[in-house]
């Protein structure tokens, strides 16, 4: 599983359909994979700031390429990649932990 796909399925909550496309039940549509480039898009980065603020992280920049989400940190070139960054931290972070209480918080 690769980044991108890491966080629309476990921030986003969205359930992969085929190959190349999930499903958000949430707005009953279906995203195709190349409808959600959040390393390169920042109004699709933005989608999981505003996902992880209603988990109850707080979001902050400081400059154009370097957020925290909480305490974790990340850096990017541009401060689409530093999100989708950071949010894949949370992930890989929460990986190791109680992933049944952290994952049903999430999705």
């Amino acid at each position: 599983m690769n980044k991108t796909d890491s966080i629309a399925r476990r921030i986003l909550g969205w359930k992969l359909n085929r190959w190349d496309r999930w499903f958000d039940y949430e707005k009953g549509i279906f995203i195709h994979d190349s409808e959600f480039q959040p390393e390169q898009n920042l109004e699709h980065a933005m989608l999981i700031v505003e996902r992880l603020e209603n988990f109850g992280f707080t979001f902050s920049t400081s400059g154009e390429s370097e957020v925290s989400f909480n305490n974790i940190r990340a850096k990017g070139e541009t401060l689409a990649q530093a999100i989708t960054n950071a949010a894949y931290s949370i992930i890989e972070q929460n990986a190791d932990t109680n992933t049944t209480r952290i994952w049903s918080t999430l999705c």
